[in-house]
Formats: structure tokens, C-alpha cells, sequence
């Protein structure tokens, strides 16, 4: 069977929980009702224990039965400061703030499977369920570790799941290796001399300096890393000036650098403020550098990659593979994987916007697949 039944009774309850949180979205460590929300669910399905605060916002609730190992399963809970643009009954309440990247689906999808989880208990040992705050670029998985989650709750392995549109459909994805990138992100501002348009012997100007600037980090990735490596530099914005006949004081720049491996990662930053200083030396500017040090790689273990794609055949059958090719987004479940071996896997959202996008909206269709294949995969591993 491609799902368990128990949790197809129950698919119209786990919509329904997912319009609330969909209706009522909140940003990054402003969780504070939908963590209510959770735990009023959560209650109500006579989990052991219930804790929150973790990180911030965050909520833990542990299923036990018996002696034996321990097994975490994760859902993010932020939303996005972006405006709806959808016309659904359902749509966001909150000005400016909607669920663009499915995590109201992500929330849904791990109640949906403590419900069946709490109901059955056909597993020996514990679940700890994480309702994380903060995914989307404030580090809530970094938050709650720093916050004594592992301390408090010792997990032998942990498994994550996102949603990606225009993947098929319920299809199930988990491959080992990297699947998402490191992401740093940067702001450099080239301070330089203002002059008259007409007189630029009098300038040292910015703008040539940034324009230079920007061609010099490229040959970072074309000359300076192994081509069978991936790099990603953008320069994704560059602000100057504001009239036709002035040569302005300042320029600002800013970028993200993506990649894969940690030795890529030293390098690139190394090179990134060489090339940065010396280029505005070149040209007589100072550089002000901004560099932020973002998510690592999320890169999934081996074992645990094998384990879950198992899992996933047997909750999907030929809907799963275990061939999907690695992204240069980024995700802090990368900080969990970093501390605890597992996986994370993608479940396809169907024909929809791209995550981020005002018109986004997650797939109803799916959620008893993805809550089936976060049940099965705690029954599983503690046999």
C-alpha cells in the first residue's frame, strides 16, 4: 500500500491543520502562536512529553515505548515576509507574511505521523519530534542545539523532509551526499573620492573599481577552484550614485558564495578578501567588507541515506528514487546533520509556483504520503 491507512482517515484533519497555520503564518522566532497551535494538537494525541521554548519558539514532544534507541524527526515551522497572491479561503491573515516554502505542510506532515505514532506505538524505543523555529536564514536548527537539544534529547539519528515543486507529485527523493549548498553571504562597500562627472581625474571612482571588482571574484571560480568542484560567486546587487554628472564617494556590492565542500569553502574566503583588497588597492579605494558565514552543506550520510530511500519504496514504490540532483539552495537541517547522522529527503510538491514565490502554495495531495513516510521511517528504525 502506498500510505498507511490509518493516516488516509485523517488526511481532511491534517489539511485543515495545515489552512491554520497557511492562514496564520509567522516569521522567524515570532512562532508564538503556531508553536500554540502545535502544542494544543499535540496534547491531544497523548504524546509523553511536550517542551517548549527550545531556541526560542521551538517545540519538542518525545513518543516512548519501552527501552531502546532514539530516533529524531523534524518540521519547520517559519513563514516568509512576503505577500500572498493567491485566492484560496485559506490565504494568509498576516499582512506581508505568508508560507512560501511549505513549512506549513512541513508542521502538518509531522503531527499527521505522531498522531499515527501515538495511536499505534508499534515501535520500541523513542521519537522525538522537532518543531523547528527560524529555517529560513536565522538558524533556528543552530539555535536549538545551542539551546541543549541533543543534551536534553540524545537522538542516535535524525530525518528531515522539504517539498519541491514541480517534482512529480508525492515521489519521494533521498540520496547520500551533498543536497544543498554552504551559503555565505557578503556586503563589500568601496569607499573612494567623489568628483565632478567631467573632471574624473579628480575621482577615484567606485564604480570602475566595483566593475573590476566584480570580473576579479569570478576568476576565483575559473581559476582557483577544481573545476570538478562547485563553486557559486554572485554579485546579486550593486548600488552607486544617483545623478548623471557626479562621480560618487561610494559603492556597495552584495553577494552570496554557495558550495559544497568545507576545503572549498576555506579557500574561497580566503581568496575572496585577497581579491577584494587588492583590487581597491589597485585603484586607490578602501574596502569595507561585511562577510557572513551562513548554513554549511547539508550533506546526507550514507547509511541513513539507504535506510530512507528504503523506507521510501516500501511507503511509495516506483513513486521514489534515489537519484536527485543536488541544489545550490540552502538549509539549516545541515546544522543537525553535523551533530547526528541521518538524512534529508525531498517529496515532490507537483505543478506549482517555485518556493519563495507570492503564488507558492503546498499540495494538500501530499501530506498523508509525507506523514506516512515520517511514521514508517521511526517504526523502522526501532524495530
Amino acid at each position: 500500500m502506498p500510505i498507511q491507512n490509518r493516516i488516509a482517515e485523517f488526511q481532511k484533519d491534517m489539511q485543515k491543520w495545515r489552512h491554520h497555520f497557511h492562514e496564520f503564518p509567522e516569521l522567524a522566532y515570532k512562532e508564538v502562536n503556531t508553536a500554540k497551535k502545535v502544542v494544543e494538537l499535540l496534547k491531544k494525541f497523548n504524546v509523553d512529553k511536550i517542551e517548549t521554548g527550545i531556541g526560542g519558539t521551538g517545540v519538542v514532544a518525545t513518543l516512548r515505548n519501552g527501552a531502546g534507541r532514539s530516533v529524531g524527526l523534524r518540521a519547520d515551522m517559519d513563514a516568509l515576509p512576503i505577500k500572498e497572491e493567491n485566492e484560496k479561503n485559506y490565504c494568509s491573515k498576516n499582512k506581508g507574511v505568508m508560507h512560501a516554502c511549505g513549512h506549513d505542510g512541513h508542521t502538518s506532515m509531522l503531527l499527521g505521523a505522531i498522531k499515527y505514532l501515538s495511536e499505534t506505538r508499534k515501535f520500541k524505543g523513542e521519537v522525538v519530534c522537532i518543531f523547528q523555529p527560524a529555517e529560513e536564514g536565522f538558524a533556528g536548527a543552530k539555535a536549538m542545539i545551542e539551546d541543549g537539544l541533543f543534551k536534553k534529547y540524545p537522538i542516535d539519528e535524525i530525518y528531515g523532509m522539504h517539498n519541491m515543486p514541480n517534482l512529480k507529485e508525492g515521489i519521494l527523493a533521498v540520496q547520500e551526499g551533498p543536497r544543498l549548498a554552504a551559503a555565505d553571504n557578503f556586503e563589500i562597500e568601496i569607499v573612494g573620492k567623489g568628483a565632478h562627472g567631467a573632471m574624473p581625474s579628480n575621482s577615484i571612482d567606485p564604480i570602475v573599481c566595483g566593475s573590476a571588482l566584480v570580473q576579479n571574484l569570478q576568476h576565483i571560480v575559473s581559476r582557483n577552484s577544481n573545476p570538478k568542484e562547485t563553486l557559486v560567486i554572485t554579485i546579486a546587487s550593486f548600488h552607486s550614485g544617483n545623478a548623471n554628472n557626479v562621480i560618487p564617494k561610494n559603492a556597495t556590492l552584495n553577494g552570496t558564495i554557495r558550495y559544497y565542500d568545507d576545503d572549498i569553502g576555506k579557500m574561497v574566503k580566503k581568496r575572496f578578501h585577497e581579491v577584494v583588497n587588492n583590487t581597491c588597492k589597485a585603484y586607490g579605494a578602501k574596502p569595507i567588507i561585511k562577510f557572513n558565514k551562513g548554513y554549511p552543506a547539508t550533506v546526507n550520510h550514507k547509511k541513513q541515506s539507504e535506510f530512507a530511500y528504503n523506507i521510501a519504496k516500501k511507503v511509495n514504490g516506483k513513486n521514489s528514487t534515489n537519484i536527485q540532483s543536488p541544489m545550490m539552495g540552502s538549509e539549516d537541517f545541515s546544522y543537525f546533520l553535523r551533530e547526528v547522522p541521518g538524512a534529508f529527503a525531498w517529496i515532490g510538491n507537483g505543478q506549482s509556483a517555485s518556493l519563495h514565490n507570492p503564488k507558492y502554495d503546498f499540495n494538500d495531495n501530499i501530506l498523508s504520503i509525507g506523514a506516512s513516510f515520517l511514521a514508517t521511517l521511526a517504526e523502522d528504525y526501532l524495530k
